[in-house]
């Protein structure tokens, strides 16, 4: 069994943790931390987890984290970068859901973040979480940045195009959208349900912190400079996100060709669908589920190709994704603990 701490356990990244791991036929939960709710039965916080989950939380200071075999932070950032180091030094596995161990760029990471970044020896060690490109990596990593839900979704629809070299890596397009719960679980007016419900916005538009990290990515996949054009948007759904990606062909190819490079690329990966051409996958179709599906279009034949994405933003765009890198790092099958069929309605 596989002794697991979650630090920061009160947010909707950490309960999904605590979902997924609750039945995973590997895991162990032995500490799961909350400074605010210490002492606090996990049960009576998220009724959910009655009858599964019969641990506390625990200050930080109280929980044996350097016991455990893997720790992983569900925290704003800042925190793992802090409490790193002693655990890596104690051989714990560290999976970072924030961005503390995302971006190799540190002067990036500090202009976005603000704040100075007090870990770098580990951050040129860290491997950047997404296993459909990184599984190799993963494997034998000792500290693995989990992806943010968007730049998962932008790079593992562009990825396939990029790698071909048949599109413009200068001048990509990423229209996002995703559900609330994607903002976390805070007291903000912003995100209460009569400001929310009925409405539809962009955010983030003249800049968004998910933006260095894509492009910091997307550029390991093409020798030409990336460009990239992203805008999110809130949309008045709790979980769920819609991506939408334009790139300019660059190459005479079929539209037979141009789903071949997709579904060769993807054709071995559980958690990759790639559904037929013209096909306009649905948020609610990978609800609650590790799935991420795609689909590709190509209005009137043109030069466009468009790549429709989607996923849960909690699970492949965040826990679930770091349940299957810590498969992969414990030598375990992938898909352990992450079966689950997306709920519908």
């Amino acid at each position: 069994m596989i002794k697991i701490g979650i630090v920061g356990g009160t947010g909707y990244t950490g309960v999904e943790l605590l979902r997924i791991l609750a039945t995973h036929p590997q895991a162990q939960l032995t500490a799961i931390t909350s400074r605010k709710e210490d002492g606090l039965p996990v049960a009576e916080m998220y009724p959910s987890l009655r009858g599964h989950v019969d641990l506390a939380f625990s200050s930080p200071e109280k929980a044996k984290l350097t016991e455990c075999d893997v720790v992983f932070f569900a925290t704003p950032h800042g925190v793992a970068m802090a409490q790193a180091p002693e655990l890596v030094a104690a051989g714990v596995k560290v999976i970072d859901l924030a961005p503390d161990f995302r971006l190799q760029d540190v002067a990036q990471f500090e202009k976005w973040y603000g704040m100075t970044h007090t870990c770098t020896d580990l951050l040129k060690e860290a491997v950047y979480g997404l296993p459909e490109l990184n599984r190799a990596a993963i494997k034998s990593a000792r500290i693995i940045g989990n992806p943010g839900c968007y730049p998962t979704t932008m790079q593992l629809g562009f990825y396939p195009l990029l790698k071909a070299g048949v599109v413009d890596a200068g001048n990509l397009i990423a229209d996002c959208k995703s559900g609330v719960s994607g903002a976390g679980r805070k007291a903000d007016i912003g995100l209460l349900l009569t400001e929310t419900s009925d409405s539809f916005k962009a955010y983030g538009v003249s800049g968004h912190r998910h933006t260095p990290e894509t492009i910091e990515q997307l550029q390991y996949m093409t020798s030409e400079k990336v460009g990239l054009v992203f805008t999110p948007h809130l949309v008045p759904m709790i979980r769920g996100m819609h991506s939408t990606l334009y790139a300019r062909l660059t190459k005479d190819l079929t539209n037979e060709e141009l789903q071949a490079l997709f579904e060769t690329a993807y054709k071995d990966e559980p958690f990759v669908d790639v559904m037929p051409f013209g096909s306009h996958p649905e948020t609610r179709s990978t609800r609650a589920s590790n799935m991420l599906r795609l689909a590709l279009h190509r209005p009137a034949n043109g030069n466009t190709v468009i790549v429709l994405v989607v996923q849960d933003n909690l699970v492949k765009g965040s826990s679930g994704q770091a349940v299957q890198c810590m498969n992969i790092m414990f030598g375990l099958d992938e898909t352990t603990g992450l079966k689950h069929v997306p709920v519908m309605p």
